[in-house]
């Protein structure tokens, strides 16, 4: 398994190697870490791989030379080559195809050279919107289409699709898809996260939707990897070189497709998290990186609410903090959380929401980053807070609805702990708020608390003090039932142990414990109360019930 350190919360300029701050590490089974995951997602690229030498001959021919007439609608376009049916899943006789493949291993050992600068072609072309390519697609030959290529193995039939749309749209200019200038444009992401499937016609965009439906998970998580993967490395180019037309319509076509297989699957983009967070917060942290990350995750919210906020805490939320993060990525992130938290069945569909296997939308090293965020010191505060003051309220009750799962409940529980005893006292109030609760929620957390206790001196001073000023609004749920009672009072027992040490000891911070001992005096004191209260009213109620009883069988017998 492949750990992934999370750095993204400490302020500092060189916070990619302190290793503090989003300090969580999480574990993925992706795509990188997985035999299966991994062999898989090599097929798929030697499909590709295959598929675009093919391309390489003239449009009008097959590879056995015969002539290509199917059309893709009703302009006429031609196909710009004829796919070849199982390359990777069906055996050819005689080792051909152990032959075929060892060619593509030695064609791809050599280095690829690189690419230059295209000179403009004089011959004119007919140009045409991104609207007006995709309106002439005729739906029932798209689907007539897609039909005869359910006998092909899976990767066969996504690459035929992809090549369908790169024909459709091999009119379409830069100038009539301006991907980056929406971006560099400050275009508002509300806007943006319609394109480009705002602009495909609602029966081509459900003819494509259904047959997407038909693929295993695995096979349309890999594809939007392996698209995200080349739309990335298209970015990266651009600051270099002028994209060629070839290449320039695979993108449209890979932006078509992938939109539309994130609006329909938006779990693929779960499988994909890891890489994006390695690619986007260590190797390249390019703005044209955040963005695309920030429109792939749109377009997977606007299919799966929880999908767009798990993915935002997980990948995009630890790099706010970074200083190295620019203002437009920050408000672009900042957008797309609060696109998702207006939605009018957000509510509904987040509190208590999970994915699959139990993984919670906002897991406990998230909500820490959240809180850092939204409760700076009086003297760090920026632009962005306010904004993150306004959401705080709605991911709060997303972080803790269900909360006492007791392994979430004690991380929550162990880091406001910690954040309380920073010295930041609008942090702290809060932090110490939240872990009264959970100790109120989940009586285990006393038990960590005992054990952590020494570590966070200073936040268990503040927390033990608060206990006893609130003491009205938590004692019903403090000590709901006799054996909360008990543990409570164990715990309030060892508290004072070690202070009664540590005093008589004279450490240097003495008088942190001399603090902490009145407060649990105070408790202790209570709890004895508190505990006489329930004894006696188990006893009148065991009293009443066998009254009861007794003058039941007196009637009884009277009769």
């Amino acid at each position: 398994m492949e750990s992934v350190q999370y750095n993204g919360f400490e302020t500092s300029e060189d916070n990619s190697d302190d290793g503090h701050g989003w300090k969580e590490v999480m574990e993925y089974n992706g795509f990188e870490t997985s035999d299966a995951n991994y062999h898989e997602y090599n097929e798929w690229k030697d499909v590709v791989y295959r598929k675009r030498n093919q391309k390489q001959k003239p449009v009008d021919q097959a590879p056995n030379g015969e002539v290509v007439s199917d059309k893709i609608g009703p302009d006429g376009n031609k196909q710009a080559a004829k796919m070849v049916a199982a390359d990777v899943d069906h055996e050819e006789p005689n080792g051909s195809g152990a032959a075929r493949d060892e060619n593509v291993k030695t064609e791809e050992t050599k280095k690829p050279k690189p690419r230059r600068k295209k000179k403009k072609n004089k011959k004119k072309n007919t140009e045409v919107s991104l609207s007006e390519a995709l309106a002439k697609i005729d739906p029932s030959h798209l689907a007539k289409f897609l039909v005869k290529q359910a006998l092909e193995p899976n990767w066969s039939q996504i690459v035929e699709f992809l090549d369908y749309f790169e024909t459709a749209l091999s009119q379409v200019s830069p100038v009539q898809f301006p991907w980056l200038e929406m971006f560099n444009n400050n275009c508002p992401l509300s806007k943006m996260i319609h394109v480009p499937l705002s602009n495909i016609p609602e029966p081509v965009y459900k003819v494509s939707a259904d047959w997407i439906d038909q693929f295993p998970d695995k096979t349309v998580s890999t594809f939007v990897k392996w698209a995200y993967k080349n739309i990335r490395t298209d970015l990266a180019e651009e600051q270099e070189v002028i994209i060629d037309f070839i290449c320039f319509y695979d993108q449209v076509a890979l932006h078509v497709a992938l939109a539309m297989v994130l609006r329909r699957r938006p779990h693929s983009l779960i499988f994909l998290l890891p890489a994006m967070w390695t690619d986007i917060s260590s190797k390249y942290r390019k703005l044209d990186e955040v963005l695309f990350t920030v429109w792939m995750m749109a377009q997977a919210s606007q299919g799966d609410l929880s999908v767009g906020l798990h993915a935002w805490a997980h990948t995009l939320l630890p790099l706010v903090a970074d200083k190295k993060c620019n203002a437009q990525s920050r408000e672009y992130i900042l957008q797309l959380i609060e696109n998702i938290l207006s939605n009018p069945e957000a509510r509904t569909v987040l509190v208590n929401g999970t994915l699959s296997e139990g993984k919670r939308l906002i897991p406990p090293h998230a909500f820490e980053g959240l809180l850092r965020l939204t409760f700076p010191a009086s003297s760090a505060r920026v632009k962005d807070t306010e904004r993150f003051e306004a959401i705080y309220p709605f991911l709060k009750e997303v972080a803790l609805a269900g909360a006492p799962m007791q392994q979430v409940t004690q991380q929550i529980f162990t880091s406001t702990l910690k954040l309380a005893g920073e010295g930041n006292p609008i942090l702290a109030k809060e932090a110490t708020s939240i872990a009264i609760w959970l100790v109120a929620e989940d009586a285990d957390c006393f038990n960590l608390w005992d054990s952590i206790y020494e570590e966070n001196l200073v936040a268990s001073v503040a927390l033990l003090k608060k206990i006893v000023d609130e003491w009205k609004d938590h004692s019903r749920k403090l000590s709901s039932s006799p054996s909360d009672i008990i543990t409570l009072k164990r715990t309030i027992k060892s508290f004072r142990v070690k202070n009664e040490k540590a005093i008589t000891e004279g450490r240097a911070n003495a008088s942190l414990y001399i603090e902490a001992d009145k407060s649990c005096k105070v408790i202790s004191g209570r709890l004895s109360r508190r505990s006489g209260c329930l004894i006696g009213t188990a006893i009148s109620a065991v009293l009443l019930a066998a009254a009861g009883a007794a003058a039941a069988i007196t009637k009884v017998s009277f009769l």
